[in-house]
């Protein structure tokens, strides 16, 4: 029997996707639930799985826009694996390795082995940590000298996510040989004194992206105003219960947790910053769902933790850490980026001092946080030395009020760094 396999319905809103890479060749022998291609559509990037284990036949190629619904390949589920498609000490279907792209950069790269008997290498000697059988095909298919590759697993052992980094860091020879060899073929033939050029297609998230914040600076009255925060004491409160807090909840605990709890205080005692505008009328909203941005190769995405108010630290930590490895395995939702009443930004994870953050509509505040740096300033008359942190809340003035906004900022200020009303839990 022929299972169809189709483009997913994302969410209502979502029409069409682009069907970005297949994880599998044509006639390949799949899995039940195994990922078999990624789409990408205005809002979210997606894995496909399989529904049913059997012989893939591709219809639709990579870069094809594609309807909701469409067919874009079908399994045959009356197909058998062949021999050289099983592994012998098991006898199931054996799964090929796939390099997946890194999705976000605050994502941890993270691979789990499957449980499978190691098998020496014969180009190694037998006295050496043996390759699982994985690794070891996925190091022949790539010519790579395993001496080259710093393993991290148990007792130094090499996994397959040691070999996907060693290849995405673009250092060993043979993809520096590949590499050069492209650019060489690939290299277009050039006058002196001419100009070249790249051109790409925008991708459907970056031109959304796009549409995004042009609406926002056109169709809002968005303005910005700055303090800057004495980090010390939360630094110390983080450095006095992070070990505990880890043990306890399994989580780390970081900054943002800090922020999100400052935000959602402050949201209550300020109602027009959780409102927004809808037609002629303010629609002020009695919950607080706070978006966290995330950075990923294709664009920002601002999933959303729902009810702030209501978690702990450690379920708002536990809630940043899940949406990052979403993001990183292609399984964010669209219903994780929606209903959001107010967003944080972290530029500061990437090094920027000061940034003018832009609403995410129709939202009417965003928060920008910024890296952490050694600065002087007066303290009592005198000149001290504090890890200070400059801070930017944008807002819809036709809304928001200036003296409210800065009011809003400074109490954030205040908060943090007198941080025990919104950490009694921990």
């Amino acid at each position: 029997m022929a299972l169809e396999i189709k483009i997913p319905n994302v969410g209502e809103s979502v029409q069409e996707a682009v069907l970005a890479q297949w994880y599998k060749k044509e006639g390949d022998y799949v899995l039940k639930d195994e990922p078999l291609f990624v789409i990408e559509t205005d809002k979210v990037t997606l894995e496909v799985p399989a529904e049913a284990s059997g012989r893939l036949h591709i219809l639709a190629a990579e870069g094809d826009t594609l309807s909701i619904g469409a067919v874009v390949g079908s399994i045959d589920t009356d197909a058998v694996a062949e021999k050289s498609e099983t592994r012998p000490e098991t006898g199931k279907p054996e799964l090929k390795p796939v390099q997946k792209p890194r999705q976000t950069e605050t994502a941890v790269f993270q691979e789990t082995e499957r449980k499978e008997t190691p098998v020496p290498p014969s180009d190694r000697p037998a006295s050496e940590t043996p390759l699982l059988p994985s690794v070891r095909r996925l190091v022949l298919e790539k010519g790579l000298d395993i001496k080259e590759i710093q393993g991290t697993g148990p007792g130094g052992r090499i996994t397959k996510g040691d070999v996907i980094l060693y290849l995405e860091s673009g250092n060993h020879a043979a993809v520096q040989q590949h590499r050069d060899q492209t650019e060489k073929e690939a290299a277009p033939c050039v006058m002196p004194g001419q100009e070249t050029v790249t051109i790409k297609p925008m991708t459907p998230i970056r031109k959304r992206i796009a549409e995004r914040l042009l609406s926002a600076k056109q169709n809002t009255a968005m303005l910005t105003t700055f303090n800057e925060i004495d980090m010390s004491h939360v630094m110390a409160i983080r450095n006095r219960y992070k070990d505990a807090f880890f043990e306890k909840y399994r989580v780390r605990l970081g900054f943002m947790s800090f922020f999100i709890k400052a935000v959602v205080e402050e949201l209550k005692e300020t109602p027009d910053m959780n409102a927004r505008i809808d037609g002629d009328n303010i629609v002020y909203q009695h919950y607080y769902h706070i978006g966290v941005a995330i950075g990923a190769k294709r664009g920002l995405l601002v999933p959303v933790i729902r009810n702030a108010d209501q978690i702990s630290f450690a379920q708002v930590e536990g809630a940043i850490v899940e949406f990052a490895k979403k993001i990183n395995e292609n399984r964010i939702q669209l219903e994780d980026l929606e209903g959001g009443t107010f967003s944080i930004t972290n530029g500061g994870i990437y090094g920027s001092l000061l940034s003018t953050p832009i609403l995410n509509m129709p939202q009417s505040g965003i928060l920008g946080m910024h890296k952490i740096e050694d600065r002087p300033i007066v303290i009592e008359n005198e000149i001290k030395i504090r890890p200070m942190m400059y801070v930017a809340l944008s807002y819809d003035h036709r809304i928001v009020d200036g003296k409210t906004a800065v009011t809003f900022l400074r109490r954030i200020k205040e908060l943090i760094e007198n941080p025990e009303r919104i950490m009694m839990e921990i």
